[in-house]
């Protein structure tokens, strides 16, 4: 992106084009973002799912969404996801170590969720860490590539025959609900940085606009003048 498109000037012309509403409610929401914990999907064999799960991040107020493609290719149901890929950054993968490398590269403590091994309970997991939440597939759960190069593992109470909860309808949605929780009702610094929230405004704002390629040109345009 030109670094004409990246200054306060660039972003008042876009807003320029926004209703009141619009402007306002993407402050609303940003204010309610974080980046401290983050989500990473290990090749989810159904489309539905990786569509369910970052309709998840969007609701629950997680910024980014980190997404495996080392065995099948993916992408986003957009009627299942429901227009919160425009709202959610997905980072894709062509491989669980690029992924793993570049989230602890971000700071980001690697949580592995697994009803196996000695996995902290839901209710006593540490908030205070950067956490990025590791869910594996419908069918065989998380790789031993995965498993291995945790930082700590993560399960949910259950009390009932079943072992394990499918990503998309309960086991995500549940650990996501109860960390963002207990993250807003802390006292720690979760939220976006002003910086971070700036460039969000401009790209929701591009995203919200028809024709932003004409819209563009002419901003430029106008600037070398």
């Amino acid at each position: 992106m030109s670094e004409k498109l990246k200054t306060t000037e660039y972003l008042t012309y876009l807003e320029g084009f926004l209703t009141e509403n619009r402007k306002a409610k993407f402050l609303e929401i940003l204010q309610a973002r974080t980046n401290h914990f983050t989500v990473a999907i290990e090749d989810v064999y159904q489309m539905h799912n990786t569509s369910a799960v970052m309709r998840s991040c969007d609701v629950f107020g997680l910024q980014e969404l980190h997404v495996v493609e080392q065995k099948y290719g993916k992408k986003i149901d957009s009627q299942i996801a429901m227009g919160a890929q425009k709202w959610v950054d997905v980072f894709q993968y062509p491989s669980n170590q690029s992924c793993l490398k570049a989230l602890k590269a971000k700071g980001y403590q690697i949580v592995a969720t697994t009803p196996h091994f000695d996995s902290c309970l839901l209710e006593d997991f540490d908030i205070s860490k950067k956490s990025a939440l590791f869910f594996g597939t419908e069918r065989d759960g998380l790789s031993e590539e995965v498993m291995s190069q945790a930082d700590c593992f993560l399960k949910i109470p259950m009390v009932g025959f079943t072992e394990s909860l499918n990503i998309s309808v309960a086991k995500q949605p549940i650990i996501l609900q109860n960390l963002t929780n207990r993250l807003r009702n802390s006292d720690m610094c979760w939220k976006l940085t002003e910086e971070e929230i700036f460039f969000k405004r401009i790209d929701w704002a591009r995203k919200s606009i028809k024709d932003i390629n004409r819209i563009e040109e002419r901003y430029l345009n106008k600037e070398s003048f």
